[in-house]
């Protein structure tokens, strides 16, 4: 006999109506994105950051549309107590719950560029490359620190009992917090960035750490990250040729698939996350990246 249940169908399987969402970073690249693929599914969804005319442009070009869900820009900084509280009073105000936060904030933070030039003066010895990379700024490293994990933490804890009121609108269908990291917390090359690949390498430890204990303590929240490979973003370029896809990776091996990630991939792996499709799915971490981990060293 065949199952011809109307939940099968991808309406209903991926829909997000009546869900309430909240996209850090959410006015430009990958957040955009994700947050373009949430409107689409029928969210509400709140985007914030530091930029609210970046914000409300985004929004304001999606709600033109007058498709699928609304898109309502939110001044946040990730990085600051009551900045985040501030917003959390909003959405606990006007919804009094919420179903899916993404903490999407983040930044590239110091860079070494010597690092893959073999005739630069910092690699002429030991002496030479130890201080090249001391010279890195240690306030830099805070800083990056703060908006690229540290913001995981404190956002996802603000939040943490709204989501868990979000989880009581539907039987078995747990609100769900998704983590943007980055293969460059996965790979043991530093892609120039030591700063920025081990931050990212702590906030996918970070988001295990958080789901184990949420679930531990049986709260009805689930935990996923999501680890995008090259895509379009103010951290990398606006369009990305297929010249590109390798001098943004900087791997020992190319990207196999020989080209950047979509909008539509990023957020059909969101929405997976976010719908009733990955409602059994938590404490993981999902590599989206056209190969390049497969054929890079790597820590999965």
């Amino acid at each position: 006999m065949v199952d011809t249940h109307n939940s099968y169908f991808p309406q209903s399987l991926f829909s997000l109506q009546g869900r309430i969402a909240l996209v850090t970073g959410g006015g430009t690249g990958i957040g955009a994105m994700i947050t373009r693929g949430f409107a689409a599914a029928g969210a509400k969804v709140y985007i914030t950051g530091r930029r609210l005319s970046v914000l409300e442009k985004a929004a304001s070009d999606w709600n033109q549309l007058s498709q699928g869900g609304q898109i309502i820009p939110l001044q946040m900084d990730a990085t600051n107590k009551e900045s985040i509280l501030a917003a959390k009073k909003i959405i606990e105000q006007n919804d009094g719950k919420l179903h899916i936060l993404v903490n999407n904030a983040g930044q590239v933070g110091p860079v070494s560029p010597f690092l893959e030039k073999p005739d630069a003066p910092e690699r002429k010895d030991a002496e030479s490359l130890g201080l090249g990379l001391f010279n890195e700024s240690l306030e830099g490293w805070a800083d990056l620190y703060a908006i690229n994990t540290f913001s995981i933490f404190f956002v996802t804890n603000a939040f943490l009992g709204l989501l868990a009121k979000g989880s009581e609108d539907v039987k078995d269908y747990w609100s769900s917090v998704i983590n943007i990291t980055s293969i460059s917390g996965h790979i043991k090359l530093a892609q120039n960035h030591f700063c920025y690949n081990s931050a990212k390498a702590a906030a996918s430890h970070l988001s295990k750490m958080l789901a184990s204990e949420i679930g531990l303590k049986k709260i009805p929240v689930r935990i996923n990250t999501i680890a995008p490979g090259v895509y379009a973003s103010e951290m990398t370029f606006d369009r990305i040729t297929k010249e590109q896809v390798d001098m943004i990776g900087k791997g020992v091996a190319p990207v196999p698939m020989e080209r950047d990630g979509t909008g539509e991939e990023m957020a059909g792996t969101a929405l997976y996350l976010a719908s009733r499709a990955g409602g059994y799915t938590t404490g993981q971490d999902i590599i989206i990246d056209g190969g390049y981990v497969a054929v890079n060293p790597a820590v999965v």
